[in-house]
């Protein structure tokens, strides 16, 4: 480091800030020497205090001998290495759990988002922001990996009424508060809804319109399967953050509207029969109208029985974040003797 070099500070403190930055990576050995090349110039030259956590999951291209190397001959650059490939989400977690900065980013080894733009993350934290998302405005992938994310994105916005353009971006910045609330909740492939989980819970978000660079070595690691389990994540994080505490709501719902259709089919053929109006046993409508009523009062169940889960467990408790920064504030010494 030069002569010049000041640590930055927490606001309000005297103490330097640490950066961290986590990258999970799998078969990315051609592109991590530059990666970290580029991030330790790019914070260095912002005059950050920081260290680059790298994630292997399971590589077999010989990443992990390039990661340790790069571990041993950099000092700022710290290694996790995982027995064999484990899914990005348990990447991240593991990155987030080890990272001991104050500010911690997380972002792609493939080179495709762009190192020089930390300080612009780093900036809007500093701005108040719990949680900074990137948004790859013009992206260089082909059209069966950008249509389907369109679509994702759309319907996670409508979902958790929260407007971002591209939830999936790997780019992004959280505080340790943050950082330590979604590192607890990360398994499968629950990566992808990370702003949908930390909004839940009342933290700050905002969008980052950021470059986009083509892949230039190895290959996507995105497949076709991923469109079933995105539908089925979306379920689990509904569950998780919109109806944790009150599961009736959900499978209720489901399970009134299943109901009301066999409820109605049944009403319908006992009015033909009393208007002697021909046999209905050997009606299709009969069989549908009897297994929906049932299915209905399944889901209901189901869903009385989550609710005295939540009882039983506490009700609200844990299913909220404090603000730490005004988590409590006490009334004057003298008012509180006195309630004393």
């Amino acid at each position: 480091m030069n002569a010049g070099f000041a640590p930055r500070l927490l606001r309000g403190e005297a103490t330097p800030r640490l950066v961290s930055v986590v990258v999970p990576f799998l078969n990315e050995r051609d592109t991590l020497p530059t990666l970290v090349d580029r991030v330790s110039t790019v914070l260095h030259d912002a005059g950050e205090s920081f260290e680059i956590v790298l994630v292997d999951d399971g590589s077999t291209d010989g990443s992990g001998e390039v990661a340790a190397e790069l571990a041993r001959r950099c000092p700022p650059v710290r290694l996790i290495t995982f027995r064999r490939n484990f899914g990005k989400a348990a990447a991240l977690s593991a990155g987030l759990g080890e990272a001991r900065g104050d500010l911690i980013v997380t972002m792609d080894a493939d080179l495709q988002d762009i190192p020089e733009e930390l300080p612009r993350f780093l900036e809007q934290i500093e701005a108040g922001y719990d949680v900074v998302s990137g948004w790859k405005r013009k992206r260089h992938d082909p059209l069966s990996k950008t249509l389907p994310s369109k679509v994702f994105n759309l319907v996670l916005s409508s979902a958790f009424s929260l407007r971002l353009h591209d939830f999936n971006c790997g780019f992004k910045a959280y505080t340790r508060d943050a950082a330590d609330h979604l590192r607890r909740r990360l398994y499968g492939d629950l990566h992808r809804f990370t702003p949908a989980l930390l909004h839940s819970a009342g933290f700050r978000i905002t969008e980052l319109p950021i470059k986009h660079e083509p892949r230039r070595f190895g290959h996507s690691k995105f497949g076709s399967g991923r469109l079933m389990r995105g539908l089925l994540d979306l379920l689990t994080v509904l569950l998780l953050t919109r109806y944790r505490s009150r599961p009736l709501h959900f499978f209720g719902g489901i399970g009134l509207a299943i109901g009301a259709l066999g409820a109605l089919g049944l009403i319908y053929l006992t009015a033909l029969w009393f208007l002697g109006m021909g046999p209905i046993g050997d009606r299709p409508l009969l069989l549908f109208s009897i297994m929906a009523s049932l299915a209905g009062l399944q889901f209901i169940g189901v869903g009385l029985v989550g609710e005295l889960i939540v009882v039983s467990k506490g009700g609200q408790g844990g299913h909220y974040v404090l603000d730490d920064r005004r988590a409590v504030i006490d009334g004057p010494e003298e008012a509180t003797a006195h309630a004393r």
